[in-house]
């Protein structure tokens, strides 16, 4: 699936230092026809999970991304804490299968035996972002968190395992693959802000960010 990024939003490597271990910035592993396929799969599991708006535990404030997910299980977050659940909030149905692409690429890449059990779908609009954070509500931290970027380009951030330690940016473009494995398993990172217009690939604008993660110990 490798090849030539959308000409809009051409990808930037990542840095060559400074960056925690196990991190993996694969640029425009995604050629456009492939981005373009896997963007028709996740809206059709959009139209099944409708996308919904997450919000902070303890504030009720909402996040601002919306989302949903595919696979056996689902990341949420409201009033109740952050949690992995078998249903939509909304809906009350099961969550979508995980498409067959994304399968096929966590087995080419990810270097773990079992499938992912959760995709996370975020949709990030022009003024979207999402603060420096870790995930470490999944119970296996030997499997990578795993992500696919598509549309527009985002400034990512990285650090190491303290929200204040040392941290690095660059651009993910659409196409680009990104792992956290080892010691960037469980480090710092987040999304600094989205540029508007950069891409083409979904025609009313902004990025969707597709994270594969294994939740449960195989």
């Amino acid at each position: 699936m490798t090849g030539t990024n959308d000409p809009a939003s051409k990808p930037a490597s990542a840095p060559s230092g400074g960056l925690v271990r196990g991190f993996r910035h694969l640029p425009g592993h995604l050629e456009r026809a492939a981005q373009q396929a896997l963007l028709e799969e996740i809206r059709e599991v959009v139209r099944k999970a409708p996308l919904f708006q997450p919000t902070m535990p303890r504030t009720g404030k909402p996040l601002t991304v919306t989302m949903s997910n595919c696979g056996s299980l689902g990341w949420v977050a409201d009033k109740a804490g952050y949690r992995y659940q078998p249903t939509h909030p909304v809906t009350g149905e099961p969550w979508p299968a995980i498409p067959q692409a994304l399968l096929d690429l966590w087995e080419e890449l990810s270097g773990y035996p079992t499938p992912p059990e959760a995709c996370l779908i975020n949709f990030y609009g022009d003024k979207a972002r999402m603060g420096l954070h870790r995930d470490e509500d999944e119970e296996d931290f030997s499997a990578p968190v795993f992500s696919v970027s598509l549309g527009d380009t985002c400034r990512f951030r990285i650090g190491g395992q303290g929200r204040k330690d040392p941290s690095v940016s660059f651009k993910l473009a659409s196409g680009d693959i990104v792992l956290l494995a080892g010691e960037a398993r469980t480090a710092f990172h987040g999304v600094d802000r989205i540029y508007p217009g950069t891409s083409t690939l979904l025609k009313d604008g902004g990025r969707i960010n597709l994270t594969l993660r294994r939740v449960t110990r195989a």
